[in-house]
Order: structure tokens, then C-alpha cells, then sequence
């Protein structure tokens, strides 16, 4: 099974769409899958009242984080970085979809459904891969 499939899987399993990208990645990280699910609870449905951020977008910036940042709190130096690699998901992410913004991508307001949420996190999962290196 692939990282996509595997994110796929998670959603269908009952993990939201933030815990679905980033426990598919796991392995990749210092993180156990217990506590990346735990950590990225808060992150679905746009940060809870889908206004903010789609959840598979913030799992894929939570992978990119843990990939990119160097941990050093003493002399923090690896943000900006961070910040370009985490900008340069969103962008390719929005470009694709229209949006980042989980009430606009769900047509909340609309009516018009840019993205369903399995596809939000097919997209974010990829990136990830493109990220990483890996084939999808």
C-alpha cells in the first residue's frame, strides 16, 4: 500500500483529514502514530469550525515541519526553510484545488464543492511524496 492509499485508508478508518496525511507519514518522523494522531486532533475540519486551513493540507505541513525543522531551540534556525518549504505545499495545493480553505473547499458558503475531502488528502499525501522523494 502506498502513502496515498494508506491516508485514504486512515480517513476511512474515522481519522480526520489532518490525522489521515501526517499518520501516513509517521514512519518518517520521530513520532510515533499514536501521538502525530493525538497531536493533529485539533487540526481537522479547517482547525474545528472549518474556517482555517484544510486538515490535509495542515497534516502535510506537520510532515514538512518534522522533515525540515532542526529542533535546535537554542538557536532557532531552521524556520525559514520551513516556511518555504510549508508555503511551496500550500501553493501547489491551492493552484490545484482553488483553495486552501476547508469551508471553501467543501462549498460551505457556496454550495459549489471544489474538492472533496478524500481528494484534499490524495493531493496533500502526494505532495508529501513529491517532498520526500517517494513514488506514489
Amino acid at each position: 500500500m502506498n502513502r496515498v492509499e494508506k491516508a485514504l485508508e486512515n480517513h476511512k478508518k474515522g481519522y480526520n483529514c489532518s490525522q489521515a496525511v501526517a499518520c501516513a507519514f509517521c514512519d518518517k518522523t520521530s513520532f510515533c502514530e499514536a501521538d502525530l494522531f493525538r497531536i493533529m486532533e485539533g487540526f481537522g475540519l479547517g482547525g474545528g469550525d472549518m474556517q482555517g486551513t484544510c486538515g490535509a493540507v495542515a497534516g502535510a505541513a506537520a510532515i514538512a515541519s518534522l522533515l525540515t525543522s532542526t529542533g535546535n531551540i537554542q538557536a532557532p534556525d531552521s524556520k525559514q526553510k520551513t516556511y518555504q518549504t510549508t508555503k511551496s505545499l500550500a501553493g501547489k495545493f491551492r493552484e490545484k484545488n482553488g483553495s486552501t480553505i476547508c469551508k471553501e473547499l467543501k462549498g460551505a458558503e457556496t454550495g459549489k464543492v471544489l474538492r472533496s475531502c478524500d481528494g484534499c488528502i490524495e493531493d496533500a499525501a502526494r505532495l508529501v511524496c513529491d517532498l520526500i522523494g517517494e513514488e506514489v
